[in-house]
């Protein structure tokens, strides 16, 4: 089995353009989705994020380390959650990440020791 790592991704700004129907409707079935992954044994761990506004990013600048509010780049999606799967290979991953009802999701493999 292969582990990899999918990032879950979409523009923060959608929870202000649904209706709370929507939200619910669109969390729901995030949720399905989510469960089925879990009674399959494909997901193995992961969380949804707070969002990008309540990150910290700590980095090395001339040897000093820095510390900003927000998260380590801007962009017009962020990452809003994460989870770790086991699968065959990777065109297994995608067949899965092609079910993800909701953003986009970056697929990565996760390097084994």
């Amino acid at each position: 089995m292969a582990r990899y790592m999918f990032l879950f991704f979409d523009d923060e700004t959608w929870t202000q353009r649904v209706t709370k129907e929507e939200m619910e409707r669109d969390y729901a079935e995030v949720g399905r989705w989510w469960d089925e992954q879990v009674r399959k044994g494909v997901i193995t761990g992961g969380r949804e994020l707070r969002p990008s506004g309540t990150a910290r990013t700590v980095r090395r600048v001339n040897g000093r380390l820095i510390v900003t509010d927000g998260p380590f780049i801007e962009a017009k999606e962020q990452v809003g959650g994460y989870a770790v799967i086991e699968v065959a290979d990777l065109d297994e991953a995608i067949r899965v990440a092609k079910t993800w009802p909701a953003g986009g999701v970056e697929i990565r493999p996760v390097l084994e020791p």
